[in-house]
């Protein structure tokens, strides 16, 4: 999937009025799962998703590791409050918005990316992060 169609899908996804706003709610979304994956399922998330958006992710500062956004750090372990909390810092949104957010960027990177590695993620996340994830990857997540 190119950027702009998964901007474009993610700004339909979450009714946000314009591309901007979209990217933001990438950006905010995939910076957070970072912190949540271990480090190499999100090294492979990255991988596979289109090099302006990891782009955006990185942003100004280079990330820990210089192999993908959140490399060389262990997975946080946080539930949705934090997830959605730390959505909202980064999005300039509330907390009721950055799940709308996450839900919509979920999805789109379930169309995005392999199954196999939309399983790895699902399996990573805490149930009621996962919860927000298609119905179709919603398996029993470990807490």
């Amino acid at each position: 999937m190119r950027y702009d169609e998964l901007i474009g899908q993610v700004q339909a996804g979450a009714e946000l009025p314009d591309r901007g706003s979209a990217a933001r709610a990438v950006r905010a979304v995939l910076a957070t799962l970072a912190e949540r994956l271990p480090d190499g399922t999100a090294r492979h998330l990255f991988a596979q998703l289109p090099a302006d958006l990891v782009a955006l992710v990185e942003g100004p500062e280079p990330p820990e590791s210089a192999d993908a956004p959140g490399g060389g750090a262990a997975a946080e372990r946080f539930d949705l409050p934090t997830f959605s909390g730390r959505v909202a810092w980064r999005g300039g949104v509330s907390e009721d918005v950055a799940v709308r957010y996450v839900s919509a960027v979920f999805e789109v990177l379930d169309a995005a990316v392999s199954p196999d590695l939309m399983k790895k993620v699902a399996d990573a996340l805490p149930r009621d992060i996962g919860r927000l994830l298609p119905t179709a990857r919603v398996g029993d997540p470990p807490e």
